[in-house]
């Protein structure tokens, strides 16, 4: 059976929701494998590297490099290429985007009003690698093709005036997650319940996002509210941002279970 074949198959093994991309990942195999192209995607997200990781492995002559800029970047692109080509001496395209300000008053900006601005100015979160907010402003991981763009129009970031420039990747600087740790004190650790009160949402409005669809647990759609989470799981709400589970604690005395998250700013 040809691999163009087996394109519709694949899709009972994915959320409805990942089944674009499913098909794309799949074609860019199927042009590697069958008529030795070579594909340099955009940033991907976790979820999606595991996606194209699983596909790939339905083939044994293609070879996949992904690599986000630095060891342990979070979003990266790839390279799909042929085995017997030699992808560790391609650019993957990467470039690191400065933005600084000389007043401080950085310090009261975060991620996402970094990510605001970029995808203002028309960008695609596509293009967009791991952004790590610094002291006095922050560096972006971008794609080459659009680091000039952004370079000449992004003047302001939530109304401060910033200053861009584009730096090898030798120079870049990373930064911690910004968290800010939360306490709760739960019934069981089901995800609607950890969610609402981590969002500060009755149960009643926390079901309707997870069950349409709007909630990912380390990036992969998750509809089932009782899904039970664990230390280290990463879960995002459409909207209200995401979290992550830090520790599971013991049980209070009222037999409650004590959890410590960390809402990402």
């Amino acid at each position: 059976m040809s691999l163009q074949s087996l394109n519709k198959q694949l899709h009972v093994h994915f959320h409805p929701d990942e089944h674009h991309f499913v098909d794309k990942a799949w074609e860019w195999i199927v042009h590697a494998s069958e008529h030795h192209a070579v594909k340099r995607t955009d940033f991907l997200d976790p979820r999606q590297a595991s996606i194209l990781t699983s596909l790939a492995q339905r083939t044994s002559n293609i070879s996949l490099r992904f690599d986000g800029g630095y060891e342990a970047a979070e979003r990266k692109r790839a390279i799909i290429a042929p085995d017997y080509y030699a992808s560790e001496l391609d650019d993957i395209g990467i470039e690191v985007l400065s933005v600084l300000a000389g007043d401080g008053k950085f310090l009261s900006l975060t991620h996402g009003d970094f990510m605001g601005s970029v995808l203002g100015l028309g960008m695609k979160r596509d293009k967009i690698g791991d952004i790590h907010v610094l002291e006095m402003g922050c560096h972006c991981l971008v794609a080459a093709e659009i680091s000039s763009y952004l370079q000449l129009h992004l003047q302001q970031v939530h109304r401060i005036k910033v200053k861009t420039e584009v730096i090898p990747l030798e120079q870049l600087q990373t930064g911690g997650a910004s968290l800010v740790e939360m306490s709760l004190s739960v019934a069981s650790l089901r995800l609607d319940g950890i969610v609402s009160d981590a969002f500060r949402l009755s149960r009643a409005k926390a079901l309707l996002p997870i069950k349409a669809g709007k909630c990912r647990v380390n990036w992969k759609v998750e509809e089932d509210p009782s899904k039970l989470l664990k230390d280290g799981d990463i879960i995002s709400l459409q909207g209200l941002g995401r979290f992550k589970v830090l520790e599971v604690q013991d049980l209070s005395k009222k037999g409650r279970i004590r959890v410590q998250i960390g809402r990402f700013m």
